[in-house]
């Protein structure tokens, strides 16, 4: 695993926008899709150059290893969609055009003029700041420069996640969309404001069918984690663009703290990451065991 440090190559911009895994031919297939829209180390040259953050500084806004930690779900029959490209140079979990006219030199087209929270928080689909509030860019970008991100990184990677789940449902006549993310521990508040462990985002159950959530929340449960339900994370572009559970497509998102398996400071793996991984092997399993014909 990556202990947190750049490998060589994690600059260069000649590489896929994403990563596929599916199950060996030998392995039971599901319609389950795992999807790590967050979890991408490569930072182009062309981004670097623009900022005024290092590359360290900026990587503080990935889901750090998340990829990593799902990686075994193939094992257990489920397909695994991994983004390359950091989010802080184009989030895929943000809708594409979510940019904030205050970061560009030129003026944006009227369709590209967001005026919604996330951009006010500096965190649209181009993001203007990292964790703490830091500003990642010296200089102000041009339209051109987000519209090559968007069609290059943002655009495959739904194209391809599209296409997973009208396959999926094809094939099995529903798809389940698990999109996994990890949140600081300073960011883990329930609903009471207790630290919690994991937080299911469902949309309030308008992403996905009540039972798998319920099942989710009951497996992490006995496991021994804490877990929350839609605070503070309630699901991004994806679970609403994708969750539409009266036509059998579903979509929970699952955020992890990193308190469980990482040190933030050096994002270095801890040793507690030993026990999460085993424990999400067991869940991979549960989802696979599922009787999907039935529901």
């Amino acid at each position: 695993m990556d202990d947190g440090a750049f490998p060589p190559d994690i600059f260069t911009h000649e590489s896929a926008p994403y990563r596929l895994e599916r199950p060996a031919a030998s392995a039971a297939a599901t319609p389950v899709i795992f999807a790590s829209p967050h979890s991408g180390r490569i930072y182009p040259p062309s981004m670097l150059a623009a900022a005024q953050l290092d590359a360290c500084d900026i990587r503080r806004s990935e889901d750090a290893h998340v990829d990593m930690l799902i990686a075994a779900a193939v094992d257990h029959g489920h397909t695994v969609l991994c983004a390359q490209f950091a989010r802080a140079y184009i989030d895929v979990n943000r809708e594409p055009w979510e940019l904030d006219p205050a970061m560009f030199a030129d003026e944006l087209p009227a369709f590209a003029r967001a005026r919604t929270a996330r951009v006010a928080a500096g965190l649209g689909a181009i993001a203007r700041i990292v964790r703490e509030g830091q500003e990642i860019y010296a200089r102000k970008l041009t339209f051109a420069e987000a519209e090559a991100r968007v069609r290059s990184v943002h655009e495959p990677y739904h194209a391809a996640l599209a296409a997973l789940i009208a396959e999926t449902k094809a094939r099995f006549g529903l798809a389940v969309l698990v999109d996994w993310h990890s949140m600081p521990a300073s960011a883990t508040g329930g609903p009471a404001g207790d630290p919690c462990d994991v937080v299911l985002g469902d949309r309030f159950g308008a992403s996905c069918a009540p039972w798998l959530s319920r099942l989710a929340e009951s497996e992490l449960r006995a496991m021994g984690y804490k877990v929350a339900r839609n605070a503070p994370y309630a699901g991004g572009y994806t679970t609403e663009h994708y969750g539409r559970p009266s036509r059998r497509s579903h979509a929970l998102q699952i955020e992890i703290s990193r308190a469980l398996y990482l040190d933030e400071s050096s994002l270095k793996l801890t040793q507690r990451a030993g026990r999460l991984t085993r424990n999400l092997g067991r869940f991979f399993r549960v989802l696979a065991d599922v009787d999907w014909a039935a529901v």
